[in-house]
């Protein structure tokens, strides 16, 4: 990854970053107003943080990256798969219906300038997909459980649907979160991957010492987007752990779910 502001507090993706009709970033725990558990620069409406700080917050991310507070597009995400696009329909609600529409929901996709997806996470994996042929954007928030229900593949299908994405004409960029090394499972999350049909010798380990599972959500996220068709190479893992680098990335497993969020973006400039 690589720092987009000055003060660090601010990261993007290389290969992302080369694109000029986008804007994107991920935020770390410095540089804001937020306390305790929150501490400090959680930009996340639903944690459970102070609403008038998560604002500043988010006033801080938006006049770093130049772009409106209002633009941010963020959802109630209740680790399903369910998936929404930012249509000229949503576009065409009330700002009360527009958050009806963004409850339950893990992925969002849009082809509209000027709407910044984001999703929340903190230890989940936020994956941001940009179709570079339909100008074409998603972002998706990955968690054990929407891992399993392979939530990245039906993204892809979804924008297939919708703008007739081909996924190898698709960057996506794998963003910090929980380690191979750190996600320790019990025998229902481990069986969870098995039965849905995950190849565990490539995923998963055992921990003699700590008799548990150890799953990599990033390898099962990038084996998701390789079997759907986008290139090896055009997929970026950041490799950044949160749970191990919680001082800087918030960590629910380190902090507790009562805790801020990372918060991932992605846009299509105006």
């Amino acid at each position: 990854m690589t720092e987009l502001t000055e003060d660090k507090v601010i990261l993007g993706f290389e290969q992302l970053c080369s694109i000029p009709n986008i804007s994107h970033f991920v935020t770390t725990r410095k540089g804001g107003y937020s306390e305790d558990t929150f501490a400090s620069f959680n930009c996340a409406p639903f944690s459970g943080d102070d609403p008038e700080k998560v604002k500043r917050n988010q006033e801080v991310l938006c006049s770093k990256v130049g772009i409106q507070p209002q633009q941010l597009v963020i959802p109630f995400q209740t680790h399903g798969n369910t998936i929404r696009a930012i249509d000229p329909f949503y576009v065409s609600l009330s700002l009360e219906e527009q958050q009806r529409r963004l409850h339950g929901v893990d992925a969002l996709i849009t082809n509209i300038p000027g709407y910044c997806l984001c999703v929340s996470t903190a230890d989940c994996v936020p994956v941001l997909l940009y179709d570079t042929v339909n100008k074409a954007i998603a972002v998706i928030h990955a968690g054990w459980r929407g891992t399993v229900a392979k939530i990245v593949k039906q993204t892809l299908d979804f924008m297939d649907n919708t703008y007739n994405t081909d996924a190898k004409d698709v960057l996506a960029a794998i963003g910090p979160s929980i380690s191979f090394d750190a996600f320790e499972v019990g025998e229902e999350v481990y069986s969870a991957f098995l039965k849905i049909g995950y190849d565990m010798t490539k995923i998963s380990s055992w921990n003699e010492d700590t008799q548990k599972h150890h799953i990599d959500l990033w390898e099962a996220n990038r084996i998701q987007l390789t079997e759907a068709g986008v290139l090896p190479d055009n997929i970026e893992v950041s490799g950044v752990c949160t749970y191990e680098q919680h001082e800087r990335f918030f960590s629910a497993r380190r902090l507790g779910t009562k805790s801020g969020r990372v918060l991932s973006g992605i846009m299509l400039k105006k």
